[in-house]
């Protein structure tokens, strides 16, 4: 019979898992709702600028690597135009030009939607969502559809089974390990699946910022064909109105990626590296966050609307603290 966890071991495990304050939601000048988790920036050599919490605790990353993932596939022969690279890079939000791009990238190598084993699901962008309505989930419309269709696309390429592309010892997968444990400088120790059915691999909030700043700095030119995809087309990487296209938009050079239970990525060309992790998995705190980090860098930005309102009235707003 396994024993309990004790009292101690749960409460050190609570407060390392909290981390720090990183948000707070105030109503009239009280702080009604905060938001912890763990947070590093980099400056652009590579070097800590700053950290909150507990950054070498290990966290799944989820979609925040699909630029990594991306990269083992045109290292593996994938070859895609800008735009189809960028929404295998991405979580996308299920609009019609996303879904017909998947199948432009499926049907170029003689493949259909059929052939996707990513989950059923509806679209990711809330606008999208609706408009769907009660129609069935599709795999087409899952958001990571673009990954799937770019890793059916390599198998193709290299002559790999499509039917277990999934499976962790697919060499495929292999090659992505390679490639994150590469630019995280990390031996992988947790392995598992993502909600999409895809190899999902555990590292550091710390390893994380390092990988997303290796591969923005990098002169390879794979990562150069990745990042300046994902650069030139922000409206594939996520979708118009999402907070991730909108702020690529507005400041050049930027690249965003946000992953499910509430982790993000950011760089700029030069290196700047901002990485994330809200620990009740929420992203409501995501703007604020952003906001006030590329702030920190010097960079203004259309300041997103954090109000808290009573009735028609404003009476407070989220508030990041870094």
């Amino acid at each position: 019979m396994v024993k309990p966890r004790t009292t101690g071991w749960r409460i050190k495990l609570s407060a390392d898992f909290r981390g720090e304050v990183l948000a707070e939601l105030t109503r009239n000048g009280l702080v009604e709702s905060i938001h912890t988790g763990h947070l590093i920036m980099l400056n652009a050599d590579g070097t800590v600028y700053k950290i909150k919490g507990s950054v070498d605790m290990p966290i799944f990353p989820r979609s925040t690597v699909k630029c990594m993932q991306a990269s083992a596939m045109v290292r593996s022969g994938l070859k895609l135009e800008p735009r189809l690279l960028a929404l295998v890079a991405s979580s996308h939000s299920g609009a019609k030009m996303h879904q017909d791009a998947v199948l432009e990238i499926l049907s170029s190598v003689g493949l259909n939607e059929s052939d996707l084993q990513c989950a059923f699901d509806k679209p990711l962008g809330e606008a999208e969502r609706i408009a769907w309505g009660e129609k069935a989930a599709t795999r087409l419309a899952m958001n990571c559809s673009g990954k799937h269709a770019g890793m059916l696309a390599t198998c193709v390429a290299n002559g790999w089974d499509i039917k277990t592309y999934l499976n962790a010892d697919h060499p495929l997968q292999v090659a992505v390990l390679n490639e994150i444990e590469a630019l995280a400088s990390t031996t992988v120790a947790n392995k598992t699946f993502d909600g999409c059915g895809a190899p999902l691999f555990a590292m550091t909030t710390r390893e994380l910022a390092k990988a997303i700043h290796e591969i923005t700095i990098s002169n390879d030119h794979v990562h150069l064909e990745v990042m300046n995809a994902t650069r030139a087309f922000p409206e594939m990487v996520a979708g118009p109105g999402r907070l991730t296209t909108r702020t690529m938009q507005s400041v050049p050079g930027l690249f965003m990626k946000e992953g499910a239970e509430a982790v993000e990525v950011a760089s700029l060309s030069d290196g700047r590296t901002l990485v994330f992790k809200i620990s009740d998995g929420s992203w409501r705190a995501f703007g604020a966050i952003m906001h006030a980090a590329l702030l920190e860098w010097g960079i203004t930005t259309t300041e997103e609307a954090f109000n808290v309102y009573g009735g028609a009235n404003i009476v407070g707003g989220m508030r990041a603290v870094l």
